[in-house]
């Protein structure tokens, strides 16, 4: 993506930068740290060693998860579908959805939300798309449905009459089930017309429940702790769709470009379902 210039203006760049806490973690900035990223601070570090230190298999497993973000958004343009809206986007690095989207259909356009400003703030410096394609950034949380769904920049860039790619990949762990994670996401596919795709990667004890119970006992000792679910918890999140082929599984057993090479365990699931 060539070397990072920040268009905005420095006063709205210093706006941002004051509204970033860098007393609490952020689960995109851990996850920033686990990819390679630079975005991150000490705080979010420390976190991002403890669980690694807890589960060895926990940094693969994020590079697990964005590569399947990649197939799952190729999948879907190959699909026909030309929007899509992308909640808990992350940190910009290489493969963002619009890249992906935009190299099968240069006109795809792309939603993105995200609750912490850093990533709204490298969003709107780095996340460039074709000159046939949009894409706009939302600072909003996944907890807020209708200010997503009816915000001005989400209606003139999404048609909900025509199919949508709705992704929430590695975000859905970190809702508490006190805030019901499975009716939060029915706000948002209640709107979406037959033929539209949800893609969701989730965290699970499943597969190796030791490796991730150790995971989760690092990681929550934090402020913003996280939630495994089994596999039927997650296929719930898919009502009223079908699962494309294979269906819920082992996130690097999603359509891999190649075979896996051999994991310590699995510490996530991925599906896409198309809308009935």
């Amino acid at each position: 993506m060539g070397e990072r210039k920040n268009p905005l203006p420095w006063t709205e760049h210093s706006r941002a930068s004051a509204k970033i806490d860098t007393s609490v973690p952020h689960p995109a900035r851990v996850y920033d740290y686990w990819l390679g990223g630079k975005d991150n601070f000490e705080v979010d570090r420390q976190v991002a060693t403890a669980t690694t230190a807890a589960a060895p298999g926990v940094q693969q497993g994020a590079r697990d998860n964005r590569a399947f973000l990649g197939r799952a958004v190729r999948f879907i343009a190959e699909q026909g579908v030309r929007q899509f809206l992308d909640i808990g986007t992350g940190i910009p690095t290489q493969g963002n959805v619009h890249e992906v989207a935009q190299s099968v259909a240069p006109d795809a356009r792309v939603v993105y939300v995200d609750n912490d400003p850093i990533v709204m703030t490298h969003a709107r410096a780095l996340l460039r798309g074709s000159p046939e394609g949009k894409t706009v950034y939302i600072e909003a949380d996944l907890r807020e449905p209708d200010t997503i769904l009816k915000h001005p920049d989400t209606l003139a860039t999404i048609d909900f009459t025509q199919q949508v790619g709705l992704i929430i990949v590695g975000t859905l762990m970190f809702i508490k089930d006190t805030d019901d994670p499975f009716g939060l996401v029915k706000r948002f596919t209640d709107p979406l017309p037959s033929g539209s795709y949800l893609a969701i990667s989730h965290v699970t004890a499943d597969f190796d429940p030791e490796a991730v119970g150790a995971s989760a006992r690092a990681y929550n000792k934090g402020p913003t702790p996280f939630t495994p679910r089994t596999g039927a918890q997650i296929a719930t999140f898919f009502e009223g769709f079908d699962l494309v082929e294979p269906g819920l599984v082992k996130v690097f057993d999603w359509r891999p470009d190649e075979k896996p090479a051999d994991r310590i365990g699995a510490g996530a699931y991925g599906a896409v379902g198309v809308k009935r």
